[in-house]
């Protein structure tokens, strides 16, 4: 029996965490984890690319069916804010362009899901993931958020903004996705 494969992300522009389950009936599998990092001293362009380089082979090498992506959280400082959003921006576009269909969940749905506290400490959810995934040890804290996201998702989240996927329109100039909202 094959299950549902689900690649979960944690954008960052200094480090994009990932994480990769499968789920078959009710049981979850580990299959990978970990970080894509760019260099600090490389152009932004430079490091959006390898955000996106480095998921697009992930998605070649594990072949999910989905993924689920946290929603950014606002900063103090606005520069900030606007560099996580163009990380996140760069891994939607890559999963996307691979064909594949996007939740996003926000920090508190994440938490909430997985250890039914929205407010939990980063080191709680690094125990719980461990703890579901049957891991020898706690993953590393931006993988622990990744595989985080795609339990959540894998345990019937729909996501704030799924994206589902239709055939593409030739010839209309129409992007072959389709927004559906879910709360």
């Amino acid at each position: 029996m094959s299950g549902l494969r689900i690649l979960g992300v944690d954008p960052g522009l200094r480090i994009t965490g990932f994480g990769v389950i499968e789920k078959i009936g009710q049981r979850l599998g580990y299959l990978a984890s970990g970080c894509i990092r760019t260099d600090p001293r490389a152009s932004l362009p430079e490091r959006l690319g390898t955000i996106h380089a480095g998921l697009c082979q992930l998605v070649a090498e594990h072949r999910p069916q989905q993924a689920a992506v946290e929603i950014v959280f606002v900063n103090v400082n606005p520069q900030s804010t606007l560099r996580l959003g163009q990380a996140r921006g760069a891994a939607i576009v890559a999963l996307v362009a691979n064909g594949l269909v996007v939740a996003e969940y926000t920090a508190l749905q994440v938490k909430q899901a997985v250890v039914g506290n929205g407010h939990a400490e980063k080191t709680q959810v690094q125990h719980m993931v461990r703890r579901l995934l049957a891991l020898p040890a706690d993953p590393s804290p931006d993988a622990a958020d990744a595989l985080a996201c795609a339990i959540a998702h894998a345990h019937g989240g729909q996501g704030l903004t799924g994206i589902g996927r239709v055939a593409p329109r030739l010839g209309q100039g129409r992007l072959p996705l389709r927004n559906k909202i879910g709360i």
